[in-house]
Order: structure tokens, then sequence, then C-alpha cells
């Protein structure tokens, strides 16, 4: 895991949407960066409506969430049309930004490690999740951002 106050690693991916996203692009704001091995599983589908139903609490605090796998453009534009998630599922098909924010050992990884990263406005890490309950994790989260 990055430890807190690392610098973030920064990337440039595409999205489910097919736009491109940076991490750059969140500059000045706080990004919650969560990690999920699969699209469209049990656990995967339990935190990600848990941001879902919090995205407007996550917003209020300035925060913006990104998910992140290394599922296809088409998989997570699935898995986001499915559940109406309102924020941008990134597509790591080639598995480097697992690698740089340790939540994949190698390029054969077949889902990454379900972690979380939050980043602060100057692109710092802030608080590093090595383990996260599914289901808990975005309350427990937006708790812990107050």
């Amino acid at each position: 895991m990055l430890k807190i106050g690392d610098v973030a690693p920064p990337f440039k991916v595409k999205a489910h949407t097919g736009q491109t996203v940076s991490l750059s692009d969140y500059q000045g704001q706080t990004v919650v960066l969560w990690f999920y091995p699969k699209a469209d599983t049990p656990g995967c589908t339990a935190e990600g409506n848990g941001f879902c139903q919090l995205h407007q609490a996550y917003e209020a605090k300035g925060v913006q969430i990104l998910g992140i796998s290394f599922d296809t453009v088409e998989e997570n534009a699935a898995f986001a049309e499915e559940f109406g998630f309102p924020y941008p599922l990134l597509c790591d098909t080639t598995r480097e930004i697992g690698l740089a924010y340790h939540a994949c050992d190698n390029r054969e990884a077949g889902g990454p490690r379900r972690i979380t990263y939050v980043i602060d406005p100057d692109g710092k890490i802030k608080l590093a999740f090595a383990e996260v309950r599914a289901a808990e994790h975005p309350a427990s989260l937006l708790a812990s951002l107050d």
C-alpha cells in the first residue's frame, strides 16, 4: 500500500462513459479511489451501491468518488447502468494503475484487491484502507472524513 503523505501516482484511463479521466482532472479536490475486483459481483455491487446511496453526502463534503477495476469499458458501463452509479468507473485494463497503487502484484492479476485511497486536494494520500468490508465501507469511510 501507498503510505499516508505519499504523492498519489498520476493516471489517465478510460471511464465507463468512454471519456478519458486523469487524476489531474480533480486537482484541488478530495478524491476517493476505490478498487473493486469485478463488476457486477455481490461484494462489488454492495460497495458500489453504498457509494451510490451516499453520493450526495460525499459531494456535500467536496469529495469525488472514482471506482476502478480491471474490467472493460463495456463491462463497467453495464454495471454502472444497471445500478445507476452517478460517479465514474475507471477501466484499468492494463493494470498500470493497479500496480502503481499496489492493488495488484502483476499484470496477470485477475482483479485488483478491494482497497481504497483518499487523495487530498494537493494530490497526496490522506487515508489508505488495505482491507475493507464491502457493504459497510462507504458509510464508515464517509464518517472518517469528518
